[in-house]
């Protein structure tokens, strides 16, 4: 059971027609039409639309937030004085009151996040503690039912590590309430990041700027992530709900694999799909965001998995966590400690449920593992042994993660390991030939292919390279045509971040 309501459903997500012909060409044409002065306050204004079209009234939750942290940055900053704003002494001693206001930021935004995330979690448990102790016979109905922002995770992270760095001396805290709420509040890395630093645009935010060739190549990276979401994402997660919505009698081993398989495909070029979309529209807009992911199903090691697989949270976790919490400076038990306090955590972010701290602390477990003996000895292992090792640590995860309790996620693993073939279901049935074709290019594009290819072709001679050219150009109008066919048709097309 899942204890949040998606207020949002009729959130306009980038893979949908009303945000392709509608939203986007009024935003990029108002954005380049106004005077470069007015260029932000266009781009606050749209992503304000965008949020309050999926979030109506809870928009005010974004804003508090925004209000708070810019307030609190000043205060800390002591930026009331007049004269420049410039980032404190990094070595130099912070008074109580700057100790205060950064209290108040952190209170704030976790206040809101633990509400409105983890409140009917908090109630369901200890209503089923006290009905288990015999305390309580109160049926499910007293559960607190709350709505969950679109978000939420993710512009709090944001929003906090901005206060934080103010403090600690990292950036100057900003005068301009435009320049941060813009910051804060937009929209193509607002729902499903990747999660934005102020450090990583502050000086964006103050010279502004656009050209053509970063607006053509905003557009090839928007394509592109469209493409992995409508026409890979999509069609695999059909064959992932389908599997992990059998009763578990009809669950052979066959079928358990290919479900996990699909839902590690599907989570993939889901999520990695809207950060490259997110990373185009950042260009189109005349902003630079940081990458998210690098190929992570490429890993050898579940260290280097969380290198690689959405890496502005694996940093802010580093940064904001686990090097307050001390790190790696003390090796063994400290060191294990912080690392299941970093992953413990970075699973509840994910979702309020036992499952997603079950995940987070079965990945804990594994980096704490490379870091003992017997772990250091898989480095030593051939290559192709230790990327084995990593996908099936990382599926067998992923089935924590996609299931939504612990017994059926129990059962589910048993599938896969304990061999039954007597059902009346076969992985035929789940692989239509688009599904087929989907994970057939799935496990090809997980890899780095496409960027090798696109190293060859800068070897090749300026007629060569025009070609080339032309035809990326040919590849990306005809995926464009196809997501707007599969999108048209009203196919299988599912926001997946409502819980985050």
């Amino acid at each position: 059971m899942l204890f949040w309501t998606p207020v949002g459903s009729l959130a306009m997500v980038f893979s949908s027609i009303a945000f392709l012909f509608l939203f986007l060409p009024l935003a990029l044409m108002g954005f380049a039409a106004v005077h470069p002065r007015l260029r932000l306050l266009v781009l606050l204004m749209a992503s304000l639309v965008f949020y309050f079209y999926g979030e109506n009234y809870l928009i005010w939750v974004m804003l508090t937030t925004t209000l708070v942290d810019y307030t609190c940055a000043l205060m800390i900053a002591r930026a009331w004085r007049p004269g420049p704003v410039v980032p404190l002494s990094m070595e130099g001693p912070r008074c109580g009151g700057q100790r205060a206001w950064l209290y108040l930021s952190i209170a704030t935004n976790l206040g809101l996040l633990v509400y409105f995330k983890y409140a009917g979690f908090v109630s369901a448990n200890v209503l089923a503690a006290g009905q288990a102790l015999g305390l309580s016979h109160a049926s499910q109905q007293g559960v607190l039912q709350v709505a969950l922002p679109l978000g939420i995770s993710f512009y709090t992270f944001q929003s906090m590590s901005y206060t934080i760095d103010v403090y600690r001396g990292r950036v100057a805290a900003n005068r301009s309430l435009l320049r941060f709420a813009t910051f804060l509040t937009m929209f193509p890395q607002l729902v499903a990041g990747p999660i934005v630093r102020y450090a990583d645009v502050e000086s964006q935010l103050e010279r502004h700027g656009l050209s053509m060739a970063q607006f053509a190549l905003g557009v090839r990276r928007f394509l592109i992530g469209l493409a992995k979401k409508v026409l890979l994402a999509n069609p695999l997660g059909e064959v992932a709900d389908a599997v992990f919505g059998l009763p578990g009698n009809h669950l052979s081993t066959s079928v358990a694999w290919l479900g996990a398989v699909a839902y590690s495909l599907q989570l993939y070029f889901d999520f990695s799909g809207y950060s490259c979309m997110a990373v185009g529209l950042g260009k189109m807009f005349g902003f630079t965001f940081p990458e998210n992911f690098d190929y992570p199903y490429c890993a050898r090691s579940v260290r280097e998995f969380w290198q690689r697989w959405h890496m502005t949270l694996s940093r802010w976790f580093r940064d904001y966590l686990y090097f307050p919490l001390g790190g790696n400076r003390r090796p063994g038990w400290p060191t294990w400690r912080n690392l299941f306090v970093v992953f413990l955590t970075c699973g509840l972010w994910h979702g309020a449920s036992w499952n997603f701290a079950l995940w987070g602390l079965f990945h804990g477990g594994f980096m704490a593992l490379e870091r003992t003996g017997p772990g250091q000895r898989l480095q030593q292992l051939p290559r192709a042994a230790r990327h084995v090792y990593l996908l099936l640590v990382v599926v067998l995860g992923w089935v924590i993660f996609r299931c939504e309790t612990l017994p059926a996620a129990g059962g589910f693993l048993t599938r896969m390991f304990v061999f039954q073939a007597s059902t009346t279901r076969v992985v035929a049935e789940f692989l239509p030939p688009g599904a087929l074709l989907a994970m057939a290019c799935g496990l090809l594009l997980a890899t780095p292919i496409v960027r090798r290819a696109a190293a060859w072709t800068a070897t090749l001679s300026r007629a060569g390279q025009l070609a080339a050219e032309a035809g990326q150009a040919a590849a990306l109008f005809g995926l464009f045509f196809l997501c707007v066919l599969n999108l048209l048709s009203g196919s299988y097309n599912p926001f997946i971040y409502f819980r985050f």
